[in-house]
């Protein structure tokens, strides 16, 4: 028996150096020795008071076949000092993996690529072992563009790009994608520098879109527009390409900072619109194609790399509100008429009604002013009847114009739509494709009757009805239906024929040229300044009047009141003319 006391302070020391071996040890990687192999674990003695034993697994194939032997010096991770068993725990796992942190910080701080092995597919994306360390690989990371199948990248080493490291956490996020970009933006800048605007190449088709295709240049794609693939219209691009075609471009435009390079194949041709205008005169008929065709008109191919657009105004005399696609039809062939071109903007604009001869003026030509014609009532309106003088003609008849004694309005309920009447054509505007009927025009005796029964009327209304017919300088009695602002609408009395007074015509006195001295019903006396038979127009004027009766009582009393003042001849006619009565 020692017969050894320790005292306070030899226990403290023991404790302080119990305390630091393990905080030595434990979660730290440690140099061990290979003390024995037991079937498949080895013991390692890391030199603390125990040893620990290691699966031999974890040593790889290699050791676990005999590489590994007792003596050897291998790096362990200490998990704990001593287990239930009195056993220390280690790992080759976890001291490989430390090891693996160490080196991958390095490179992470420095921004270096780090090379492992995809080696599993989780939710989200895939594992990456990189020497150890195990990695998440997110699936937007995999590439440049989304891959269907990952298993030919599966199990084969390759570069990849940290992107966020935290190891109190053990997370690890890599990208493959980023190597992939930077490989490819070197190679495209080296691509690009040997590339110019103008030069031909040849490429092949990767990618068809609606809006073009896009064309590998040897490691560098370019974009291929549908307008720049041939002059002609092309709706969409594969009805000229497909993918993996070899064609043969020009670079049309290069931008150096983003690497987009604009490719053409039309540009390879010769331009069709050079001289265009010699080629397709104004007016000349041609022939083409109608390739579409929209609400607003149909595009015709007169030749390859040419169209040119029939407005739906230019496509008929008389469908004014029909749709293209109701005339035409797509791949139909057509003779149309140029009528304007304009190379600067490569439009050139044609007409398919211009092929026919204009039918208001055939019907203008077969049917005078003055002659009967005959036709169906198409429509019935408050302001008159719409007949059909042709095969696609209507011409109107004013309700004013449909009876010598009757109002209009009155008359016009006695036609019914599909009722056959003649008429009397009064007037034809070609240019604004109108034609006026008449249907009181087919008889005299109203107009005459009209006269009879205005004879009792004032003296001066009797002048313009004496011959059963209006004349110039006739003088006329109105009745007053509208003031407006402007005048006054009037109608004949006896003759129910409408007219319009002007401001300006109401008075020779500016003072008195206000509409509003009239009320609708009042009569007032005027001068037929200008009258068509045919047309049924009718202009008259009380200025007018009123300056021809200064002119006459000048003329009739002025040599007798010599020396008197105008309003003195006119007094004086006045008064004779009272004496008269």
């Amino acid at each position: 028996m020692s017969n050894y006391n320790p005292t306070r302070d030899d226990f403290a020391s023991l404790l302080d150096q119990a305390f630091e071996e393990q905080h030595l040890g434990e979660g730290q990687v440690v140099k061990g020795l290979v003390t024995a192999i037991e079937k498949d674990m080895a013991i390692i003695d890391v030199g603390l008071k125990v040893e620990g034993r290691v699966p031999l697994k974890e040593f790889g194939a290699a050791k676990k076949d005999g590489g590994l032997s007792v003596g050897d010096e291998v790096e362990v991770y200490v998990e704990r000092i001593e287990n239930a068993l009195g056993e220390a725990v280690l790992s080759r796992e976890k001291a490989r993996r430390e090891e693996s942190w160490g080196r991958l910080e390095e490179k992470f701080a420095k921004n270096e690529r780090v090379e492992g092995v995809i080696f599993n597919q989780v939710k989200g994306g895939f594992t990456v072992d990189l020497d150890g360390a195990v990695a998440f690989l997110p699936r937007s990371q995999v590439d440049i563009r989304p891959i269907r199948d990952v298993t030919p990248l599966m199990h084969n080493p390759q570069p990849f790009e940290i992107l966020k490291m935290d190891r109190r956490r053990g997370n690890i996020v890599v990208s493959r994608r980023t190597v992939l970009e930077e490989s490819r933006a070197e190679q495209r800048s080296e691509i690009v520098q040997n590339l110019e605007e103008g030069q031909v190449v040849e490429g092949v088709v990767k990618n068809i879109t609606d809006y073009g295709a896009f064309v590998d240049l040897g490691g560098i794609d370019g974009l291929l527009h549908v307008t720049d693939m041939a002059w002609r219209r092309v709706n969409h691009p594969t009805e000229i390409l497909s993918i993996g075609q070899t064609v043969k471009v020009q670079i049309i435009r290069i931008n150096q900072e983003t690497h987009r390079i604009s490719l053409g194949m039309k540009q390879l041709e010769s331009d069709p619109w050079e001289g265009i205008g010699g080629k397709y005169p104004l007016g000349k008929k041609v022939t083409g194609t109608v390739t579409n065709i929209a609400d607003y008109g149909a595009f015709v191919e007169l030749e390859p790399g040419i169209e040119g657009l029939i407005h739906h105004s230019e496509m008929s005399w008389t469908k004014k509100n029909v749709h293209p696609g109701k005339i035409l039809s797509t791949t139909q062939e057509v003779e149309v008429v140029v009528l304007e071109v304009d190379p600067q903007k490569r439009r050139i604009s044609l007409g398919l009604k211009q092929t026919l001869e204009n039918p208001w003026e055939v019907f203008a030509r077969n049917h005078p002013t003055g002659s009967v014609v005959e036709g169906e009532v198409k429509n019935k309106t408050e302001f008159g009847l719409f007949i059909g003088v042709d095969e696609d003609l209507d011409g109107m008849v004013h309700h004013s114009d449909l009876d010598w004694n009757r109002p209009g309005e009155e008359v016009i309920e006695e036609y019914n739509k599909g009722d056959h009447v003649k008429a009397v054509v009064l007037d034809i505007d070609i240019e604004k494709e109108r034609i006026s009927l008449g249907i009181k025009q087919l008889t005299e005796g109203g107009a005459a009757a009209a006269a009879a029964s205005s004879a009792s009327s004032a003296p001066a209304a009797a002048s313009a009805s004496a011959g059963g017919e209006l004349r110039k300088n006739a003088i006329v009695t109105c009745e007053v239906t509208n003031v407006t602002e402007n005048g006054l609408d009037v109608v004949v009395v006896g003759q129910n024929i409408e007219s319009f007074i002007r401001r300006a015509d109401l008075s020779r006195d500016r003072a008195e040229q206000r509409p509003e001295r009239f009320s609708v019903g009042q009569k007032v006396d005027a001068r037929v300044t200008n009258w068509d038979k045919n047309r049924r127009k009718l202009q008259v004027s009380i200025k007018a009047l009123e300056i021809a009766e200064e002119k006459e009582a000048v003329a009739q009393y002025g040599s007798t009141d010599a020396g008197a003042s105008l309003g003195d001849i006119l007094g004086a006619a006045l008064k004779r003319a009272e004496g008269d009565k």
